[in-house]
This record gives C-alpha cells, structure tokens and sequence, in this order.
C-alpha cells in the first residue's frame, strides 16, 4: 500500500496544484485536510475540488471556536501586536491549522505532512515549528522548497496541464488569507512599498469616504479579560467576533497598511483588515488601564511585545509562551466590565469604561483637596527619589572648588 501524506489543502492555487505534484513525485495517497478558521469559502466546492485533482480522501476540521477562544482571545489579552500594527491574523490560525494537520496524520495512519507555503514567507516556519513540536517523527514536505516551478505564471501552467481550472486565479492579483480575525493581502500594486492600495485591494471594510455620517457606538462586556458581551447581549465567541467585525467594517475600522519585517530577514508590505479586532483591542486596553496596578500594566506592555514576536515567528507551541500565558492570566483576574466605544469613519474613541474592579477613584485623583491624600507626603517622598541627583550634584561642586 501507498504511504499517506495529510495536505493542509485551501483549494487554492498552491494547495491545488501539490495534489498531483506528490502524487507524481512521492507516489503518495493525498489526505486532503480542510481546515475551517472562518475563511467564509465554500467548503463543498473546496472539497469536491480537492477530490477532482486527486485527493483520496478529504477531511473538514471546524476550527472556528478553538482559533478564536484558544490561541486569539490569549493574544488578545497578551496584548500583542507585531510591530505596532499587525493583530496577526494569519500567525494565530497557522499553529492551529498546523496542530490539527498533525492529529489526522497521527489518526489516519500517515507518514509525512505537507504544506503550500513558499520558501520565502513566514508561514512555513509556523507550520513546520508546530509538526516537529508536536510529531517529530512525521516527514515534511514543502513543494515550493522542492519543485522547478518559481512563479505563480509556472503554477498557473502546471495546473492548466494537469486540468485544474485556473481562470479565476489568472485574474487574481493579490495573495489573500482570510479567517475569522482578519483578511490579509499581499502582491499586486503593493509589492512596491510607494504604491498606494488601490481601493479595490480592500474587501470586508469600507472606505471613510464611504463610511455612515453618523458616528455608532458599541458596548464591549469583559470577564477576566475575554469578551463575552455586545451591547449587552451575551454571545458565543465566533457570533461575537463575527459581530464586530461586521460593526466595524460598515465604519471603516481597521485597515492597516504595513512594511514588516517577516522571520526569514525579508522586509515584506502588506495590508490588513481587522475590523473586530481593532475594536477589541482598543477596548481590552482601556478595560486594563482601568483595573491593572501601575507596575503590572507596564510589564505586561513588555510581554505583550514578546508574545506578538513569538506568535509572529511561529514559536506557539513552546515552554516560553505557555508560561508567558500564565503570567497574562494572573493579570486578567480582575479584567472584567464594560468599554463603550464610539467608532466614525476610521476613527475609534472611547465614550466610557466601568469595572467592579476599576482602581481609579475621584478622591484621589481630583482637584479638590480630600483627608484621602495628604499632599505634605508628596515633599519626603520627592526628597528620598531626589537623594541620588543631589549626591551626584554636590561631588560635582566639591571637584570644582
């Protein structure tokens, strides 16, 4: 019997063409996994094309609940965004995908997993770190890693010659992966970091110029730093994804524009739409701005940083970022309570934050003068912090004399 091969398969261009390719060049029988991470494909179509090219089998993993409550809802609590902008959308689905590719390999008694992700991206690096974490003993295959054909037209003419339809790829201009938490875009017009996106280039949020001329307020409920409520309605996490993204695309909330730097040392532009997100991060935020103890909110800003590098560089499944989970967790105890955010084309501001647990109080931080703070404190306390500036101060008049 032929050996088995698990294909993270998307029905994609790549993943279309590898089909033949292994079975070709590895004599394989092609597992077909599918993966389900809220892509919004039509997942028949997907499988009856996976099928049509030579797949043996094809399996559906519904993903949509795990990638958002396992390994989004952490990062967002972690705080972490890469380099300032990217929520990392594809980064948190791949270990996912990744880690579910690996339990049908084990399940269906396949020796070897591969993947469509060129040899000069990120997303190799994810896949691949999750299969040698979780299953060393698998087989890697990477096409692109392998294969004479180096461009998209070379795949486009592989395909035609092995009958896979490919009219709707030729008119593709950008590379796009879409899940739950966002829709990325990469090629076409923005391969050159001076172009402008074209306005066709974004797909689930509308333009400010195109945005209501009404701004729209949305209420966002936290327990223990995951969000659980909308405008007071409790919902189930995909439902509540799903609902802001859809509030925040109709006001033009969270497109971002990105030159980043990918793992592999390649400087790398793209754009990315992350509607809900936006609005769960700026929320969480003020939420934690609220309820955190000062030396608290600042470390885990340094934690945050860390944890978006390792989720970015495909590093998900290792000790450091389960015990940076653990850290993030301790903090979210007392992150629970509502952020009522007011979004206006683009624009996200925040309308007001309540928590049970909030450690701000007006007494304090008032103008007016209360017995809850007595400012003749404030001269001993300066005078101590002071001390180093002027022992340092006086020796250097002591050297001059």
């Amino acid at each position: 019997m032929p050996e088995k091969v698990v294909l993270a398969y998307s029905g994609g261009l790549d993943t279309s063409i590898i089909i033949p390719w292994l079975k070709e060049n590895y004599s394989y029988d092609v597992i077909a996994m599918v993966a389900d991470v809220g892509q919004g494909d039509d997942l028949e179509a997907v499988v009856k094309k996976a099928y049509a090219t030579g797949a043996s089998r094809v399996i559906i993993e519904d993903l949509r609940e795990e990638f958002i409550t396992g390994y989004v809802f952490p990062a967002l609590q972690a705080g972490a965004v890469y380099e300032h902008k990217y929520l990392l959308g594809t980064s948190l689905a791949r270990p996912v995908i990744a880690k579910h590719q690996v339990e049908v390999a084990l399940r269906e008694g396949a020796t070897a997993v591969a993947h469509g992700c060129t040899g000069k991206g990120n997303d190799q690096v994810r896949f691949e770190l999750t299969y040698q974490a979780l299953a060393p003993e698998l087989k890697i295959i990477a096409p692109w890693r392998e294969w004479d054909l180096k461009s998209r037209e070379d795949c486009l003419d592989y395909a035609e010659q092995h009958g896979i339809p490919v009219a709707a790829s030729r008119e593709k201009i950008h590379s796009r992966d879409r899940n739950l938490w966002h829709i990325s875009h990469e090629g076409g017009e923005l391969e050159d970091a001076g172009n402008a996106p074209l306005e066709s280039t974004w797909q689930i949020t509308c333009s400010p110029q195109e945005a209501p001329d009404k701004d729209e307020t949305v209420s966002i409920g936290f327990e223990k730093g995951v969000p659980v409520a909308v405008n007071g309605m409790a919902l189930d996490p995909v439902s509540l994804v799903e609902l802001l993204n859809e509030i925040g695309a109709r006001n033009a909330i969270g497109r971002a524009d990105i030159v980043e730097n990918r793992f592999v040392g390649i400087k790398s532009r793209g754009c990315y739409e992350t509607p809900g997100g936006t609005l769960l991060i700026a929320a969480h935020r003020e939420l934690e701005a609220l309820c955190l103890e000062r030396d608290v909110a600042h470390f885990k800003q340094q934690i945050g940083l860390k944890y978006a590098e390792l989720v970015y560089f495909g590093l998900w499944f290792t000790p450091l970022r389960e015990a940076l989970d653990a850290f993030v967790a301790s903090t979210q105890s007392p992150v629970s309570g509502e952020v009522t955010l007011s979004l206006y084309k683009g624009n996200v501001s925040v309308v007001s934050r309540a928590s049970e647990h909030s450690l701000y109080r007006t007494d304090l931080s008032s103008f007016t003068m209360s017995e809850s703070y007595d400012q003749k404190d404030a001269a001993g306390f300066i005078r101590i912090l002071g001390l180093p500036s002027r022992t340092r101060a006086l020796s250097r008049i002591e050297v001059t004399k």
